[in-house]
């Protein structure tokens, strides 16, 4: 198997109270070489100072989740390239998961399956649907830490300037070049948003914005529903 180079891409806005757990738990990554980056979008709360501290290279960008990782991924030196939502822990063994994946060539991006931790045993079923579901479409979102090969990112054009959707928009960029690897190991993302705003609730208004997009409703008019 050829090594990679691996560079995690981290979108970050006043993540002060979570952001040095991060880049503590990707610690093993950096040591076997990985690159790290945080795309800051005008955090006021000391995650800059942080995120320093804690060894990554810190890219100043305009707010907006596509924006910051677009600014990252242009820094990035890595042959593959990991973008990793602050909420976000991967496997110990995600760069060697990611190398294997994309050993043979015939898929050039992926996804992991994800697992939402939190109370409401409902998040274990809601997590169930999202990987059945990205496993069927090939659409991934981003909490499943979406990675792919250098040579692919350019190819799409990067992530779409877009509020909202914009890791969907990118699925289906990156579909015209292969399927996506899905892979089985899991990554734990927050249940927060979930918890703070009810489950069904959640849900509700998660599949109703994706069915306005798959419409052909605009992210901006989206992203001010899901405010």
């Amino acid at each position: 198997m050829t090594p990679i180079r691996l560079s995690v891409v981290i979108p970050a806005l006043n993540e002060v109270a979570g952001i040095s757990r991060v880049l503590q738990a990707l610690a093993p990554l950096v040591a076997r070489g990985a690159q790290l980056l945080v795309a800051d979008g005008g955090s006021n709360d000391g995650t800059v100072a942080l995120a320093q501290a804690g060894g990554a290279q810190v890219v100043h960008a305009p707010r907006g989740r596509a924006l910051q990782m677009n600014a990252g991924a242009q820094q990035a030196s890595g042959d593959v390239l990991l973008f990793l939502h602050a909420d976000t822990r991967l496997p110990l063994d995600a760069d060697r998961l990611i190398a294997q994946a994309l050993a043979k060539g015939q898929q050039v991006w992926g996804r992991f399956d994800v697992r939402i931790a939190g109370q409401p045993r409902m998040l274990r079923v809601i997590a169930a649907c999202m990987n059945r579901r990205s496993r069927w479409s090939g659409i991934a979102t981003g909490d499943q830490a979406l990675f792919m090969t250098r040579a692919a990112f350019d190819a799409v054009g990067g992530f779409p300037v877009q509020p909202l959707m914009e890791d969907i928009e990118m699925s289906k960029r990156l579909l015209k070049l292969s399927r996506p690897a899905c892979l089985r190991a899991r990554v734990v993302t927050s249940g927060r948003r979930w918890e703070t705003h009810g489950v069904w609730r959640t849900v509700l208004l998660m599949w109703r914005l994706r069915l306005a997009y798959w419409r052909g409703a605009a992210p901006e008019r989206l992203a001010a529903l899901y405010k």
